[in-house]
């Protein structure tokens, strides 16, 4: 066995997909995709903000959207290329920081699921995400993001899981510091690479559970109208037993360009 240093999403990208395939990314797509309607956004250049392996960045594309895919994983973005050769989309993926990331023009929208926002873990930094966020929308553009709740971070609590797979298998070490609503767990990965060797993989990954209040502030501070929050896969205010919410900011500041001008 071989361990890895302790990165996000390092030794685990080549099997990420794999121990994902519960997630609905078919009904989070429909979802963001009815959201998008709703503010007229049909088509256009979108940015899906922290893409990972590019399941949703994909299907995205699929439904007709000209993508952007950017994240701060090289290794997982070499998953989503891989998935990219075998649809022939056209998608553009940037390795960058999503606290400093640049754009070469404005997008109709900016999504970003799977609580990447989560591990965003200060005030400081949320708003600066959110800023540059309001910086490259079109004018009236929306970003749409889903949250873990602190709600899931509580239940979660203090707890080990493992689950084995064929050739891969992985323990997931949580624990949740409500003082500080930090959730933090550890993640080793046993993957088979020749014969019965396997390669062990160690991450820690840390996220924030945010109030909506908090939030509320960012966006104020970054420029951006906050518009909505909906508990999950709904147009409902958030129970308090949620464990995923989604919000849409608005971009403010930008005047429209008007025909001919």
């Amino acid at each position: 066995m071989e361990t890895t240093g302790r990165n996000a999403y390092t030794g685990f990208a080549g099997v990420y997909d794999l121990f994902m395939d519960n997630v609905p990314y078919d009904d989070w797509c429909a979802y963001i995709i009815s959201l998008l309607r709703e503010e007229g956004i049909t088509g256009g250049l979108l940015l899906d903000l922290g893409c990972g392996t590019g399941s949703l960045t994909e299907r995205l594309s699929a439904a007709g959207y000209d993508m952007i895919g950017v994240d701060n994983s090289g290794e997982m973005l070499g998953q989503a290329i891989e998935k990219r050769a075998a649809s022939g989309s056209d998608i553009l993926y940037l390795m960058q920081d999503m606290r400093s990331f640049e754009l070469y023009g404005t997008v109709r929208a900016i999504v970003s699921l799977c609580d990447c926002m989560n591990y965003i873990l200060t005030e400081e930094d949320l708003a600066a995400v959110l800023r540059l966020c309001n910086n490259y929308l079109d004018p009236g553009g929306i970003f749409i993001f889903d949250l873990n709740t602190e709600y899931k971070y509580r239940e979660m609590g203090t707890q080990t899981i493992a689950e084995d797979r064929e050739d891969c298998s992985f323990i997931w070490e949580n624990e949740y510091r409500p003082g500080e609503r930090l959730n933090e767990y550890d993640l080793a990965v046993f993957v088979r690479e020749d014969g019965d060797l396997y390669r062990k993989y160690t991450e820690t990954h840390l996220q924030r559970a945010w109030t909506i209040p908090e939030i509320r502030r960012a966006a104020e501070e970054a420029g951006m109208e906050f518009t909505a929050v909906y508990g999950y896969l709904t147009r409902e205010a958030p129970e308090d037993d949620c464990e995923r919410v989604y919000v849409i900011l608005r971009e403010k500041g930008k005047q429209p360009v008007k025909g001919g001008e």
